[in-house]
């Protein structure tokens, strides 16, 4: 009898305690609070997929960490592909393996490219680009299911990668605003949309009038309905092209052209999203990818691109198969206060010797006073080559003949929610950021790309409570001015320091630095150090003065 129930308790305990290292079956979680979105004849409510890779230490779910998906209209990363986006640096190494291997969990949340809704089971919805709010019910789910499945007394974290930052804000603001206990200590918001993202609106017209107007080439249909056309897209989108369109959804109307978002969506959202504010009981911090120093992607007015495709022949009656062809021309938009033509489309058949246009389309837009246009601003760039998959030659043709890769996609402003600059090429203030610590690179960086610098930044504020490496307060006369530092730091002090050690080591104890200088008012001392989280030390003839965590970018 006790050999059997020892067998039983083992086999029990095997299902309750995962083994180290290993990983949950994906599983289904379905929201319990619905949303209507617009046009919707009633509320739905949403659903989403996760898994949970347990810790590399003792398997046990007791130090949660949420990464939520961001837009991703196809569904093209799988939780798999997910966790493989979280690799950085060369050689290369995984962020979700470094906190497993500190004894964190990480639960991976997905959003499929579409589902039937649980209300009904017969209503579709598109998931990686569903309304944001519905899939903030779906995590606000998926919190609950995984406190309630949690040891111990460890408070979550939760990671928001682009749109999936703005999914993770209003989860954990909508818990406390509805007396929800979402028991996490530390959110951050990686490269997300708090004032908005851009696809500059050239491209939006163009691809709008090549799927819906004269040329009606459904090849590119799925960048119009699932990359603008969604309710995700629209919600984010500063400038869209429907808030310029006439009845017919193609030509533009009579008005001023400056930056408008969709009808009935982008407004509703940022006034919804900023009367909700920020969690109030969690410690916000935010990753950008975009530059802090102003550095531009592209210039305003740029020519993105002016090319002639080859477009075949077609049949044209009386007249049997002419050749044809297309001319287009793109531009960012222009300087502040400029209106300029940023979208030109000429469809031309060869017919008796020469070239005559069949039909033509333009659109232009205009930059409001206070600000150069979007597209060239500072910010987490969108690689345009990402637009070509092999599969359409239409598109690799155009993604060849392009005179800038990048755009910019989520405003440096936008990720640090900066909301009262309105010149989106100013270098951002900290200080008037609601996130209580922010990394910001020097150069623009393509969009949600992990660095050395902001793996440190990140790996710091997670690991802090466990690590306890925080400013000692041995004084209060000496501080570093700026941190994260490039290839120097300065130190400020109100006193003069003769002969003072100063001692740098990584986080595996080793020393990286070590010199002995004299403290002044303002002393910069260089350094030649890998990006990454180090340890600053500095002692004088009467021991320790200060220490505290230095990030290098």
């Amino acid at each position: 009898m006790e050999k059997n129930y020892f067998y039983l308790l083992f086999f029990v305990c095997s299902f309750i305690y995962a083994q180290p290292g290993s990983e949950s079956a994906i599983t289904t979680i379905n929201a319990t609070i619905p949303y209507q979105g617009v046009g919707e004849p009633t509320p739905l409510l949403g659903s989403g997929q996760y898994k949970i890779y347990y810790d590399n230490v003792d398997g046990v779910l007791d130090k949660p960490i949420f990464f939520v998906d961001g837009f991703d209209p196809n569904d093209s990363r799988d939780i798999p592909l997910m966790y493989s986006l979280l690799n950085f640096g060369d050689p290369v190494m995984n962020l979700g393996d470094l906190i497993r291997d500190e004894g964190f969990d990480l639960v991976v949340l997905n959003f499929e490219a579409s589902y039937l809704s649980p209300t009904d089971g017969t209503t579709e919805i598109l998931g990686g680009a569903d309304y944001i709010q519905r899939n903030a019910f779906t995590m606000v789910e998926l919190i609950n299911t995984i406190n309630g499945m949690k040891t111990g007394t460890e408070q979550n974290v939760v990671i928001g990668p682009s749109m999936g930052g703005l999914i993770s804000r209003y989860a954990l603001r909508y818990m406390e605003q509805n007396s929800l206990d979402h028991d996490t200590r530390l959110y951050i918001s990686f490269d997300a949309p708090h004032r908005g993202a851009n696809v500059p609106i050239g491209i939006q017209y163009l691809f709008n009038y090549m799927v819906n107007g004269d040329p009606g080439i459904t090849e590119a249909e799925p960048l119009v309905s699932g990359l603008l056309n969604s309710a995700a897209a629209k919600q984010m989108l500063i400038d869209h092209y429907l808030g310029h369109v006439d009845a017919g959804g193609v030509e533009q109307d009579n008005s001023t052209h400056t930056p408008k978002g969709a009808p009935n969506f982008r407004n509703a959202f940022q006034t919804e999203l900023d009367a909700m504010g920020f969690p109030q009981n969690v410690r916000n911090v935010a990753i950008t990818n975009g530059s802090g120093t102003g550095q531009m992607s592209g210039s305003p007015g740029l020519q993105l691109i002016n090319h002639t495709f080859d477009t075949g022949t077609v049949a044209f009656p009386p007249f049997g198969n002419i050749n044809t062809r297309a001319i287009i021309t793109v531009h960012f938009t222009p300087a502040a206060g400029q209106n300029i033509e940023v979208t030109d489309f000429v469809g031309q058949g060869f017919l008796f010797g020469s070239w005559f246009n069949v039909f033509t389309y333009e659109a232009d837009a205009q930059s409001l006073a206070t600000s150069d246009g979007l597209d060239s601003a500072p910010g987490g760039q969108f690689d345009l080559y990402s637009f070509d998959d092999g599969t359409n030659p239409l598109i690799t043709e155009f993604v060849s003949n392009l005179n800038s890769q990048y755009f910019d996609f989520i405003p440096t402003l936008s990720g640090l929610a900066i909301s009262n600059e309105p010149n989106w090429y100013a270098t951002p203030n900290v200080s008037n950021s609601p996130f209580a610590n922010t990394y910001i690179p020097d150069d623009n960086e393509p969009h949600v790309t992990l660095t050395q610098g902001n793996v440190a930044f990140a790996l710091d504020e997670i690991l802090n409570p466990t690590l306890g490496v925080i400013e000692q307060p041995i004084n209060d006369f000496i501080k570093i001015e700026r941190n994260p530092i490039s290839n120097e730091f300065t130190l400020i002090n109100s006193t003069q320091i003769n002969n003072a050690l100063i001692h740098i080591v990584d986080m595996t104890g080793k020393q990286v630095l070590s010199t002995q200088t004299s403290i002044s008012e303002r002393t910069s001392v260089p350094v030649n150090l890998e990006s990454g989280l180090y340890i600053l030390n500095i002692s004088s003839e009467n021991g320790l003065i200060f220490k505290t965590k230095l990030i290098v970018k």
